[in-house]
């Protein structure tokens, strides 16, 4: 056997026992459902607190975070509707636009709108029981809404 044909052959049986000994996605780890849905309801009630303070670079920061963390939930179960994690990009959009205008007024509007929606879907899925709602008191006594250093 050749030199050339021994390095392939050996390249080869490398590959192969790496590819083998790899972790397969089923190994990886995946944020259960509820974990995430938690994710959102701190980035809802801090995306609210922070619009109610007019912070809107917070607010707009927070917005991406609960976006990103819908998106996750979609991607990684694919039993959610997709529909019902769709149907919540006009009122995302709404908050958006809002906070680009810094309007408080429709900033509040869209978010009733986006809690409204996340209910729909907890119907949908058969967990009404999950009830959200706009918050009415500061479950973050270590963070500061109001915009800093202007």
């Amino acid at each position: 056997m050749s030199y050339r044909k021994w390095v392939v052959g050996v390249a080869l049986a490398g590959t192969a026992i790496a590819l083998a000994v790899a972790p397969s996605n089923a190994d990886q780890y995946l944020p259960r459902l509820g974990d995430i849905m938690n994710l959102v309801q701190v980035r809802h009630a801090k995306l609210w607190f922070a619009g109610q303070a007019k912070n809107w670079d917070l607010a707009a920061y927070e917005l991406v975070q609960l976006k990103q963390s819908l998106a996750d939930a979609a991607g990684f179960y694919s039993g959610l509707p997709v529909d019902n994690v769709t149907t919540l990009s006009q009122p995302i959009q709404s908050i958006s636009d809002a906070i680009t205008a810094k309007d408080g007024k429709r900033f509040a509007s869209a978010v009733t709108e986006l809690t409204s929606g996340c209910n729909a879907c907890h119907a949908t899925m058969e967990r009404g029981y999950v009830a959200i709602r706009i918050p009415t008191e500061k479950p973050f006594g270590n963070q500061d809404f109001r915009p800093q250093g202007r």
